[in-house]
């Protein structure tokens, strides 16, 4: 049944049509508004708008739902793994064992770098950011591809996707240890994909880091589930910067300058600054929930609530869990995991925050999680750039195989000065 939607603008009458979404979502669709009419929508932030259509990733914030083509997000987290779950992203459905094992061969036969890309990590300033590091070297690795390596089918995305998903791990990694001023460790070809991550981090050439299997499966929880999430800031700029045709090595390193931001990617950085707050102030955790409940004061709760979703955000459960788990079976004795263990106990149990539905989202856990397994703050975005790369080549590969689409073009609603006469220079 075809739905339209009936608009007034200066005394004329207009119809539009109405797009449903498989999940039934709605969407009045305005792409004819302008040259029908001459009007323009205005929504600042998109937060009414819809960007795209898309088959990737599904999510209905009020009941805390979140699927990956449609399968739930706990029976991944459950019964897959990133690598799988990264292949169902790309490909739009679950590998078979022979995809599976070829995807795992590439991933494995390319994590290691061009010799000449070693040779940058010299040249970044001591101390600078991973995250500046792994934008440019994403850029840089396109440099490093063949000429008649340009994606024109499923084989050619898995190779391309392969080589990005593999080697940012490998950057990833290796700007920690150029950050710190320790020698980058090669990658190991007998490591799975999180333990290879955490060898390549932790790793001395004197002495080989060993991996435990709790540290592993957290990891690679962690990066399951952030493997994408519709279209959030660095998805849409990865889309945006793909419409115009660029390789997909610059349109997800444009993803990774947007989850930069600490309103995006940073987020789980803010949670664990908190904690170093409350415990450096020496506050008690019912007194610091106090100052959050004030209406005077500033003091915010980092890590509770989401833009998205108005229930429990899925994946935090899910973190929740693991976290518990992985603190039990590493024993490891630390006061800001104590500080958040307490701030999550009293939030839980709080009518404010139970009322507002102010839960823990995944940002609150990710933080305790990587902060257990040993990975420093200022790498905290880059893991979740690591977990986001699938979400990112899936958006890009759905740009790339529109025949229809036209680069991104959002218009705007002026507000500056109306014509305006010059001045020449010497009477100003």
């Amino acid at each position: 049944m075809n739905h339209t939607c009936r608009i007034e603008l200066d005394g004329r009458s207009y119809e539009l049509p109405v797009v449903e979404g498989t999940e039934n979502e709605r969407a009045v669709d305005i792409s004819s508004l302008r040259s029908h009419t001459g009007y323009i929508t205005l929504d600042d932030g998109y937060g009414n708008t819809g960007s795209c259509t898309s088959a990737i990733t599904y999510i209905d914030g009020e009941q805390g739902i979140l699927r990956y083509r449609g399968i739930p997000i706990e029976d991944l987290a459950e019964q897959s793994s990133f690598v799988e779950a990264a292949w169902l992203v790309i490909f739009g459905h679950l590998p078979t064992s022979t995809d599976r094992e070829r995807f795992s061969a590439l991933l494995t036969a390319n994590s290691q770098l061009p010799q000449s890309m070693l040779k940058h990590f010299d040249a970044f300033p001591p101390h600078a950011h991973p995250m500046a590091i792994l934008s440019a070297m994403i850029n840089t690795l396109s440099c490093h591809e063949p000429p008649q390596a340009e994606i024109t089918d499923d084989a050619g995305l898995e190779r391309a996707a392969a080589r990005l998903m593999s080697k940012v791990r490998t950057i990833a990694a290796a700007s920690y240890k150029a950050s710190i001023g320790e020698p980058v460790v090669y990658p190991r070809y007998d490591y799975r994909y999180a333990e290879n991550f955490l060898h390549m981090m932790f790793s001395l050439p004197f002495k080989e880091h060993e991996v435990t299997p709790e540290a592993a499966k957290a990891l690679n929880l962690f990066l399951l589930l952030h493997a994408d999430h519709e279209q959030n800031c660095s998805t849409s700029t990865v889309r945006m910067v793909a419409s115009s045709q660029a390789n997909l090595f610059a349109s997800c390193a444009a993803g990774v300058c947007a989850l930069w931001g600490p309103l995006h990617g940073g987020a789980n950085v803010a949670v664990i600054e908190m904690l170093q707050h409350i415990h450096d102030s020496g506050v008690n955790v019912t007194d610091y929930v106090k100052k959050v409940k004030s209406k005077n004061s500033r003091t915010r709760l980092m890590g509770f609530g989401h833009r998205v979703y108005r229930n429990f955000d899925p994946r935090s459960r899910i973190l929740k869990k693991a976290a518990d788990e992985l603190l039990s079976t590493l024993h490891v004795h630390d006061p800001l995991l104590d500080i958040a263990q307490e701030l999550a106990d009293a939030a839980l149990g709080d009518d404010y925050f139970i009322e507002r539905k102010l839960y823990p989202n995944v940002d609150f856990y990710s933080g305790t999680i990587l902060r257990a397994i040993g990975i420093p703050v200022n790498m905290f975005t880059v893991m979740f750039a690591i977990g986001r790369m699938p979400g990112w080549i899936a958006n890009w590969k759905e740009i790339h195989d529109d025949p229809s689409t036209r680069i991104y073009r959002p218009r705007q609603v002026y507000t500056g000065n109306t014509l305006t006469e010059f001045v020449p220079r010497t009477e100003r």
